[in-house]
This record gives structure tokens, sequence and C-alpha cells, in this order.
């Protein structure tokens, strides 16, 4: 006699099922994006990862970091697909905690494909790479362009709304950018729109510095 399962059973059965596998390499538009950690300094309240899993039908939530050999196998299935504007370093974590694999694969991509190479950070990578250049090291493996997620127009605001480990976090931040601005990578800093920020007082600092300024749309996640 054949036998029925119960709902709870097709339940669990269907959500097992439907599980997507953890993406290292997604697409949003025209640009290819690499999820190589979970990992971050910060935790910032409007985080996307603390109310999702992924984004689109990306799943972002990494069951363990990938190798640099991993990204680029990855990255070979699908960078020939599309004739993409960039590849870029963001996920669900800031690339920067992993210095080494981005000058990697940056390495393979500039090799191979010369496509341009753009880093999304928060801009901690010189307290996360103690005693390291990070700036001269990503531009000579040929990363191109950095957005540095600023948020803020001083430290009061910044460890309010960013929460960093570093006490000196928001200070390292406006070094990131000057040093990557005088390198000669295309630089912007950007902001979220959220209300503990003057948008109006963060252009102004980053103007001052040099760099573009770039609005990001908080999309609130609290129904």
């Amino acid at each position: 006699m054949k036998k029925h399962k119960n709902k709870n059973q097709q339940t669990n059965s269907k959500l097992h099922t439907t599980k997507k596998k953890p993406s290292i390499v997604y697409w949003l538009g025209n640009n290819l994006y690499l999820n190589i950690t979970n990992s971050c300094p910060n935790s910032c309240y409007f985080c996307f990862r603390k109310y999702k899993n992924g984004i689109q039908d990306f799943n972002l939530k990494l069951e363990n970091e990938p190798s640099a050999k991993e990204v680029i196998e990855e990255l070979q299935k699908v960078i020939n697909k599309k004739n993409w504007n960039e590849v870029v370093f963001c996920g669900f974590g800031e690339p920067l905690e992993r210095l080494d694999l981005i000058l990697e694969v940056t390495k393979y991509v500039k090799k191979h494909y010369w496509k341009t190479v753009r880093v999304d950070t928060n801009g901690q990578g010189y307290l996360l790479n103690k005693g390291r250049d990070v700036v001269l090291e990503l531009k000579k493996a040929g990363v191109n362009k950095v957005n540095v997620s600023l948020n803020a127009h001083n430290k009061e605001t910044y460890n309010q709304i960013c929460k960093p480990t570093f006490e000196d976090a928001f200070e390292h931040v406006l070094e990131f950018i000057k040093k990557a601005k005088k390198e000669g990578l295309e630089t912007e800093a950007t902001s979220v729109t959220i209300p503990e920020v003057e948008l109006t007082k963060i252009r102004e600092l980053a103007e001052s510095i040099g760099v573009n300024f770039r609005v990001r749309e908080y999309i609130s996640f609290i129904w």
C-alpha cells in the first residue's frame, strides 16, 4: 500500500529541495559580483544581511569561505556568457578581510579577461591588514575602482550607526579614501539614506577629499 507523507513531511521536503546553494559569484545588471566572505568588522544596523539571506535569486549566506581557486572556477562558468562591465568584490561581508584572495583573483581577471575590477569596501583595510600598504597592493594587482561606504560625516555618527569593532575606524575610512585617491584609483564615497546621517555634510566631506559621492537608497525590512 502506498504511503502518503503528512503535511509537515511535505513542507519539510519542499524546504529541503528548494534551499539554494550559497553563491560565490552572482550578477546584477551588467556587473558580476564576488561574494568571498561573510565576515565584517562593522555591525551596521541597516545592513542588508541582517534581514535577508541574499538578493534576488542568490543566496549569499556562505557556509564556508571559498579559496581563490574556487572563486576562479565559479567565475569561469559565467564570465564569458555576457559582456560584463565590471567584476566587483562585494557580498555579505567586507572583502578586504581577504586581501590576498582579492589580489590573486584580480590578477587572474586582468590577465585573462581585461575586465574592470572594483572593490566595494567599508574602508577599514589597513586595520584588517596591519603593516601592509593595502591600496598600493590593490593597484599593483590591477584593481581599477574602490567604492567606500562612508555613511557619516563624523566619528560619533559613524560609531552610532555602524558599530565598528575598531575604535579608530572612522579615521581609517577617511585615510583609506585619501590614499586610494592619491594612488589614482577611481574612488567613490557612498552613504545610505537613513535618518541619522546628514547627506549634505557627508557630500561636503567627500568633495573636500576630492572624490565623487553617491547616495544609496535604504530599503526598510521592518514591516
